[in-house]
């Protein structure tokens, strides 16, 4: 018996062997590696939804990246200059070149900007330039490996809808690389940015945007770029249900000046204009009362006038100009804003009154 059990346990260790050395991989053959998005994608459990969702958040993810500031404080007793924490907030890739697109408000005054990424690491950023107009800063990061950098397509806000889904990525209360969905609430929205110049057509979303989401990215359902979330609407400062964005079309002129230039160039007409509360005293309800004109500027050179003062002490009113192109304009945001949509070089149509009388002329736009 005890024979008989010893050859049946060889008979079993060479079947054994045998089985193991059929197992094992030839080194010439491809062994095929099923990724983590390729498990989730068979899991029967999983919506197609839900499958698009996770693609989009984990293909977008890497562009997002945190950020904090730190400021100076004087220290009442000591006088010493102490560096402490400022803020927090959000930002994303936009080129390969490196540069981060956040909000303005996110980094101003800050001394000391810190960026860190999906991966966890931490880089310094330099500060490239900033629109406060617009709610727009650009940074750009130190010694930064270019495999990290993984910007973001770009999408078209002109062709959004109401209704069509969208999705916020950022770090809301510190806590990194958030998703939040919603849909497109409403098209054309108005908001104060941080110099008190309007922000026009502005997208408004019921995806969740709280502190620290602000400069992060707003995704339509394919991924693209469409927005970036700037502010909420809310008496409590958190989620209300009511957040806007910076739609991309208004990214796509003003991030390539601040990279060339710092800062937004404007249209300059070569003019100062009165005071809005000191118009309303003088009886105008419209248009812009020319102050001062500058000496070989463009509203000179088109004959129009400043306001004046005679040697018997009686103000000469100026020039009102009430249209840029189609636009009218009532104070010097309307102003600025009008501006904002001419090129170097173009001929634009003013319309001013006179003593009274309604004039039209074109003038040329200088850019600066």
């Amino acid at each position: 018996m005890d024979r008989i059990f010893k050859v049946m346990a060889v008979i079993g260790l060479i079947c054994w062997a045998y089985l193991l050395g059929s197992w094992q991989v030839n080194p010439t053959e491809e062994v095929a590696v099923v990724t983590p998005a390729e498990f989730v994608a068979k899991d029967p459990s999983l919506a197609k939804s839900e499958l698009a969702t996770i693609s989009l958040f984990e293909a977008a993810a890497p562009a997002v990246v945190f950020i904090t500031t730190t400021t100076l404080r004087r220290d009442f007793w000591s006088m010493r200059a102490m560096e402490i924490p400022q803020g927090t907030g959000s930002g994303f890739f936009w080129d390969r070149e490196g540069h981060i697109v956040t909000n303005y408000h996110v980094v101003q005054g800050a001394r000391r900007i810190k960026v860190t990424l999906a991966d966890q690491s931490q880089y310094d950023a330099d500060y490239v330039g900033g629109e406060p107009g617009k709610d727009l800063a650009v940074l750009k990061l130190k010694n930064l490996d270019i495999n990290k950098i993984h910007p973001l397509p770009i999408g078209d806000s002109n062709k959004l809808r109401v209704g069509q889904s969208t999705f916020a990525i950022g770090n809301p209360f510190g806590l990194d690389h958030t998703l939040t969905t919603g849909i497109v609430s409403a098209l054309g929205r108005e908001i104060e940015s941080v110099s008190g110049v309007p922000i026009k057509d502005v997208i408004q979303t019921d995806a969740a945007i709280n502190p620290g989401n602000s400069g992060g990215p707003l995704l339509n359902s394919s991924g693209e770029l469409i927005g970036v979330n700037t502010a909420i609407y809310s008496p409590s400062g958190a989620y209300a249900g009511i957040g806007f964005s910076i739609p991309v079309d208004v990214l796509e002129w003003v991030v390539p000046e601040l990279i060339k230039y710092g800062a937004v160039r404007r249209a300059d007409l070569g003019i100062k204009l009165v005071p809005d509360r000191i118009q309303q005293r003088l009886g105008i309800k419209s248009g812009l009362l020319i102050l001062q004109v500058t000496p070989g500027g463009v509203a000179e050179k088109a004959g129009l006038k400043p306001t004046l003062q005679n040697r018997y002490g009686e103000i000469i009113l100026g020039d009102v100009i009430t249209k840029i192109g189609n636009q009218a304009v009532n104070s010097s945001s309307d102003l600025q804003l009008a501006l904002e949509s001419f090129k170097d070089g173009d001929n634009v149509s003013l319309q001013y009154v006179r003593n009274g009388q309604p004039e039209t002329i074109s003038i040329p736009i200088s850019i600066r």
